[in-house]
This record gives structure tokens, C-alpha cells and sequence, in this order.
């Protein structure tokens, strides 16, 4: 009885805290570099921020392949049925 109490408690505990949070980084600016190679930095919320950054230093800009953000396509309205 009291394992089932317990567990219940640290069930109900563990869901009042955020567990996950989304990456809202979109864009990663891949830096070119020299005999080393370059390095990325996927820290921009939009491409015009990436592309300030690379520009003048060398690089280019990419989508964030760890991004768990909503897509940038705008969501198609649906037809309602008038039944």
C-alpha cells in the first residue's frame, strides 16, 4: 500500500514540471574555414539574422536539423461541413 501511494505521488509530483522544451533556433551559419575546416553556429531564429552574420567572414546558412519547432508553412484552412 504504501509503494502504490508512493508512486503515485511521484507520478502526480513528476507532472507539474516542464519537461521539454522545442528548439526555436531555425538556422545554423556554417562557417568555411581554412586547412581545419569550419565550424557551424545554430543560434538564429531567422535566416536574415544567419545571413548578417556569415556575411563578410565566409559561410553560408542552413536549416537547424535539430529543430522541434512548428513548421513555416501556414496551416491550409479546413472547409467546415454545414450539415
Amino acid at each position: 500500500m504504501r509503494f502504490a501511494f508512493a508512486a503515485l505521488v511521484i507520478l502526480f509530483g513528476s507532472s507539474l514540471f516542464d519537461v521539454a522544451k522545442a528548439d526555436p533556433y531555425r538556422w545554423c551559419a556554417e562557417y568555411t574555414g581554412g586547412a581545419l575546416g569550419g565550424s557551424s553556429n545554430c543560434y538564429f531564429l531567422t535566416l536574415e539574422q544567419c545571413r548578417a552574420t556569415v556575411s563578410g567572414v565566409g559561410g553560408y546558412c542552413s536549416p537547424n536539423p535539430f529543430y522541434t519547432g512548428g513548421s513555416s508553412a501556414p496551416r491550409r484552412a479546413r472547409p467546415r461541413n454545414n450539415y
